[in-house]
């Protein structure tokens, strides 16, 4: 094997090794090396050329490397293998000179007579050492490596065109980013990866469905078309005002958690949200409606001020700084008042706990109520309140757990004007009713807007598990292994928090998936036009707005759903604005062609420093080629992507303009474009019904 392989490198050796680091080879070209074309290595082969991979004996392997830069040096006269002129003039004389990256190792497989290459180098070479071109089997070898590379999805043109495929758990698993500017790919390269893999995963199952979930967050409504009309890979669209085939999106607000809620209405933290919470746990436990039972009243108005007493005290408000402690002398005003009016109507051991709170209450206000009173409280007097308001409940049948649900964000549905209800009446029992008239105006607006009104739905018209399995997908993905999620005619005031809510609650049903059956559901949600929807925020603002809420969603996403099978897929032309942290969780990229600095500085900074080099052709790539690196690839490549078809690629055109200018597209075809704003105008002012019926008569 040994004489093999030296037979082997000195018939393809280009060079000589007169450099070496751990991260850098600087080899020295021969005189005699090609200066364009190789003929030697098994056929014709462009030589020298920059990313291209070269080989340096190294025990009984060889060390690979790939090519960063070439440069001409002038030397004092001509250095020829096995001779030396030094009788000759010294004349300026060019030299050729290149770097590598060492990338790996490749290694002979006895008795296979393949090759198979390894991150990693063993060992370095030696000043001297020769440097070879890789034949048409080692090339190969090195692009083609890897295990369960079972997805093909394009060639590598500085490897012979050598199939790049990729192992999907590495490259679903990880998370993946695939970047690039407006009109490099990025796009055909996201249905061509879902597409490709459930291909490959259908042959592989003799034509039967994969048990496969992708749930593609579809913000500018391009992906319907890539995923229709194919029964290979069959696709749930979910839009607003869906045509035939299609189905309507609804995201009804009682999925929206504490947070989302407070993001939307931009509720204070210091009265407007405490309300709102009060609100949301009186609606998700079904106590908003008015009932008979003056007892059950009683309790529920008694929980919430042992549930306000409790925040209270753990916030310090009663004897904190001016104006804390007056308003909690208020909201005890308040209370005093609302507990006499019902005290006439019980009688026994309710009546008297009821009448003992009351004249603690009474107590504690008389002090306070004269000129120039000070309206700090003391610890004590809060910790007896506490006990007595505890023992009042306690008498109408109340129990501790009763006072803090166990999940304030459980989806339990409700209906929008049971908590515009709630939020009036948790305004009124904590005596901030003036304060909450902005939130108010934001509830009432939300639940009048005709835009919503379709995607909210009702409370009853859908189930938490018809939702996740419509959404998700059902047992064994019968009904379809992608789910486009349109989300292209959301209002812009509320698509943010649609897109967290989706996000997160497929998040979090498979992470109780994981916990009820105890292996995880793979899942991959993709989220298109990524620096939009996980943009950088400020993490010291007081109330994060619906696009900070939206961000942190998907941060969470990133650190945390590997372990509950789901992968995140994120396509951006600007990756300089996508929050650092995802970015961070992202094993895998997929770049395309970039061109802004900012863009090209953020990518450098996301790979080591001896792989820098293959990044500076990113300026020049052209579409549908890509650089893949980090963990779904042994090695970063350069990838020419397989072909789409017209009919399979997501609706991103760039407009005609000259063809519609002159009527005809490149192929002479007649192109019209007709102006009837009267339609437009109908349609735009109509609404969302009308645009429904609208859509309906052009169909």
């Amino acid at each position: 094997m040994s004489q093999s392989l030296i037979d082997q490198a000195g018939s393809l050796r280009v060079g000589a090794v007169d450099f070496v680091s751990p991260d850098e080879i600087k080899v020295a070209l021969d005189i005699e090396a090609p200066e364009s074309v190789a003929l030697n290595a098994g056929g014709p082969r462009p030589f020298p050329r920059v990313n291209g991979y070269l080989l340096i004996p190294v025990d009984e392997a060889f060390l690979v490397g790939q090519v960063e830069w070439l440069t001409v040096e002038r030397s004092p006269f001509p250095k020829r293998r096995g001779m030396q002129d030094f009788g000759l003039v010294d004349l300026p004389y060019p030299l050729r000179r290149l770097r590598l990256n060492p990338l790996g190792t490749l290694r002979k497989l006895v008795p296979e007579g393949k090759y198979a290459f390894r991150r990693g180098a063993d060992a370095l070479p030696s000043v001297g050492a020769a440097v070879v071109l890789p034949t048409e089997t080692q090339l190969r070898s090195i692009v083609e490596s890897g295990e369960r590379r079972s997805v093909k999805i394009g060639t590598s043109p500085l490897a012979g065109d050598a199939e790049v495929s990729i192992d999907p758990n590495r490259l679903f698993g990880r998370h993946l980013a695939i970047l690039g500017n407006t009109g490099s790919g990025k796009s055909c390269s996201v249905a061509g990866l879902i597409r490709w893999s459930l291909e490959q995963a259908t042959q592989m199952l003799a034509g039967g469905r994969p048990n496969a979930r992708f749930i593609i967050l579809d913000p500018n409504g391009e992906y319907a078309r890539a995923f229709s009309g194919d029964d290979t890979v069959t696709a749930r669209i979910f839009k607003v005002n869906p045509a035939e085939g299609e189905t309507a999106l609804k995201v009804p607000l009682w999925f929206w958690n504490s947070a989302e809620w407070c993001s939307f209405t931009q509720a204070s933290a210091r009265t407007q949200r405490p309300t709102l919470m009060h609100a949301l746990r009186f609606v998700r436990d079904g106590q908003t409606e008015p009932t008979p039972d003056a007892s059950h009243d009683m309790r529920r108005f008694l929980r919430t001020l042992v549930t306000t007493i409790r925040i209270e005290q753990n916030s310090g408000g009663p004897w904190g700084a001016f104006p804390k402690p007056k308003a909690f002398f208020e909201k005890l005003e308040k209370w005093k008042t609302g507990l006499e009016s019902g005290l006439g109507s019980f009688t026994g051991v309710q009546q008297v706990r009821l009448k003992a709170l009351v004249d603690m209450i009474e107590g504690l206000c008389r002090p306070r109520r004269v000129q120039y009173a000070h309206p700090d409280f003391t610890r004590q007097e809060i910790q007896d309140l506490l006990a007595a308001t505890s023992d009042a409940h306690s008498a109408f049948g109340g129990t501790d757990a009763d006072v803090i649900p166990a999940d304030v964000d459980a989806p339990r549905a409700f209906e929008g004007a049971s908590l515009l209800r709630g939020v009036e009446a948790a305004g009124e029992i904590l005596n901030v009713s003036e304060h909450i008239e902005t939130l108010l105006v934001r509830i009432r607006a939300l639940l009048t807007d005709t835009r919503m009104k379709p995607i909210m739905g009702d409370a009853g018209e859908t189930t938490l598990d018809q939702w996740l399995a419509s959404y998700i997908g059902s047992d064994n993905a019968e009904d379809g292994c992608v789910s486009v999620i349109d989300l292209s005619l959301v209002p812009t005031e509320v698509v943010h928090v649609v897109t967290a809510v989706i996000a997160r609650m497929t998040f979090e049903a498979l992470q109780r998936y994981v916990k009820v059956n105890g292996v995880a559901l793979p899942t991959v949600l993709v989220m298109e036009e990524a620096h939009t929807f996980i943009k950088r925020y400020k993490e010291d603002v007081e109330n994060q707005d619906a696009a900070g809420i939206c961000c942190q969603v998907f941060e969470r996403i990133a650190r945390e759903g590997r372990k509950f099978g789901l992968g995140l897929v994120l396509s951006s032309q600007r990756p300089s604005e996508l929050s650092p942290t995802v970015l961070s969780q992202c094993n895998t990229f997929l770049l395309h062609r970039i061109s802004n600095d900012r863009d090209q500085e953020l990518v450098n900074r996301l790979v080591p420093d001896n792989l820098r080099g293959l990044l500076r052709e990113l300026p020049s790539l052209p579409s549908q080629s890509a650089i893949l690196l980090g963990r779904a690839a042994e090695l970063p490549v350069l990838v020419k992507m397989n072909d789409l078809p017209k009919s399979q690629q997501p609706r991103s055109d760039d407009p005609d303009f000259w063809g519609v200018w002159v009527g005809k597209d490149q192929k002479g075809k007649s192109i019209s474009r007709k102006t009837d704003w009267k339609t437009i105008a109908t349609d735009w002012q109509a609404g969302p019904a009308a645009e429904g019926e609208i859509a309906g008569e052009e169909a």
